[in-house]
């Protein structure tokens, strides 16, 4: 079965972070992989023109490396999602998950920090009702170092994995897609640095009984 998958990310890197490893190995097995992003540098005034140019380079070289099938930018403003209109996000999502139809979604956690990655996940959660999209078989969460970890809350909201995907044999062409976002990625201690990532794979490998591994919440998963 030739699968049809969309990684949603609020903003580049997330996509890698998350679950970059299962990415290609979506791409190995043959399946079609989107990328769509919700904001962009460029609706910003809070960035130069030479990182805005510089963003759209990197978007570019990661899109190459992962071999997507298309990439889908929603051009909205970066940690300004809360304030969009949910009908125009929706209006946006609908448009882009008719004219692919997949049946996987990757998503960000509910519980995240970040405000842009609520807002996406219930705007994913909201226009992809069975009746709205059936043809979306499987939802799943994905977790983003210092964004899921950092959703401290005295309820029980904590990231719980029910999936595991052994990306052991991607490890090094995720971590060379990584280096594309070197502003991002810090050194050790900061919680995106390639320490942090290379131990959270190895922690969700041993979780898992492999060398590496990425960790999901599954969602929906229709057979």
């Amino acid at each position: 079965m030739n699968k049809k998958v969309v990684v949603f990310a609020p903003h580049p890197d997330d996509e890698s972070l998350g679950c970059g490893g299962t990415l290609l190995k979506h791409k190995s097995l043959g399946h079609e992989v989107h990328w769509c992003i919700f904001t962009d540098m460029s609706a910003s005034d809070a960035y130069t023109q030479e990182q805005k140019k510089q963003r759209v380079n990197t978007v570019e070289q990661v899109a190459k490396l992962y071999g997507f099938d298309s990439v889908i930018n929603l051009g909205f403003q970066p940690a300004g999602l809360d304030n969009v209109p949910m009908g125009q996000l929706l209006n946006a999502l609908k448009d882009t998950l008719e004219s692919i139809k997949p049946d996987t979604l990757y998503l960000p956690y509910a519980f995240d920090v970040h405000s842009d990655h609520k807002v996406v996940y219930q705007a994913i959660i909201s226009v992809t009702k069975t009746f709205r999209a059936p043809y979306v078989s499987s939802i799943i969460c994905y977790e983003t170092l210092s964004e899921t970890d950092y959703g401290l809350s005295p309820l029980n909201t904590q990231f719980q994995p029910n999936m595991y995907v052994d990306t052991s044999e991607y490890i090094e062409q995720k971590h060379q897609i990584l280096k594309c976002y070197e502003s991002e990625m810090q050194t050790h201690p900061f919680p995106r640095s390639f320490k942090a990532v290379e131990a959270l794979e190895v922690l969700r490998g041993s979780q898992a009984f492999v060398d590496a591994a990425e960790a999901f919440v599954i969602l929906r998963q229709r057979w």
